[in-house]
């Protein structure tokens, strides 16, 4: 299948930048994430830098030598250096690790898939995952993004923003990104999605994402202008929820929200 991605300008990568090299850097991982086949040539990344070949080459022999990409052939991918980087960002997260302890306690969730989400843009970034349920396989895992829409921990986090800032970010005329017959297809939907999730405290997305597949969020209290940045979600399979099963995840995902939640904001 064809790359439909737009190019990064010139102009929009390091112009403006106090360390243009930094931000090509950054730009060059970006790309490489975004690649369907996690691989992109020498040619794909000047392309996409919209930089001559001779100073994308220099910038990924860096890249290469801080073990940050890895080259085979002519392609390159990302490197196992950001596995470490991964790893040690999230070791130092109280939030995460409080995460896994209580999950493993729980009566209802131990034996579920449940997830901790931060926002980030207009998606969300799983930071962990908890696997008790080892019949659902099929949802993210850490590191993977999710377009807030289609997302029961997205639309619970987007819930918690201001309407302006939804309206800047979901404008009338937008269109949803789709994954099954079920997505949301208009922000319109979104949004009375969003008034419904502050009326009852929680978000459900039933099978927007995966088919035969259901999802319930909270949110991570905190104090701030702006609402909470993480959520928690747990994963079931649609032909055995049931809204006693319902009932009882929420509970103690809130539960599990309420002792991840730093009252000093």
């Amino acid at each position: 299948m064809a790359d439909s991605r737009t190019p990064r300008s010139a102009d929009g990568l390091g112009s403006s930048s106090p360390a243009p090299a930094v931000t090509r850097a950054a730009a060059v991982l970006d790309a490489l994430a975004e690649a369907p086949s996690g691989r992109l040539t020498l040619s794909d990344l000047a392309r996409e830098l919209g930089i001559p070949k001779s100073s994308t080459s220099n910038l990924l022999l860096a890249l290469e030598q801080a073990r940050l990409i890895t080259r085979e052939g002519a392609d390159f991918s990302l490197g196992r250096k950001l596995v470490e980087l991964g790893a040690a960002y999230l070791s130092r997260l109280d939030e995460v690790q409080e995460f896994y302890k209580f999950c493993e306690q729980a009566p209802t969730l131990s034996g579920e898939t449940v997830r901790i989400a931060m926002i980030d843009g207009d998606h969300i970034i799983y930071l962990a995952r908890y696997e008790g349920h080892p019949a659902v396989r099929l949802t993210s895992n850490i590191g993977d993004k999710m377009p807030l829409s289609l997302s029961a921990v997205g639309k619970v986090l987007l819930a918690q923003l201001h309407d302006h800032d939804i309206e800047a970010m979901f404008p009338d005329d937008v269109e949803l990104p789709v994954m099954t017959p079920k997505s949301l297809r208009s922000a319109a939907e979104l949004k009375a999605q969003v008034v419904a999730i502050r009326k009852r405290g929680y978000a459900l997305e039933d099978e927007e994402s995966t088919l035969g597949v259901v999802c319930l969020a909270v949110p991570v209290p905190t104090h701030g202008a702006h609402g909470p940045s993480l959520g928690l979600s747990v994963t079931a399979l649609k032909a055995t929820f049931s809204e006693e099963q319902a009932a009882l995840m929420v509970k103690e995902l809130k539960e599990l929200a309420h002792s991840l939640g730093n009252p000093m904001g």
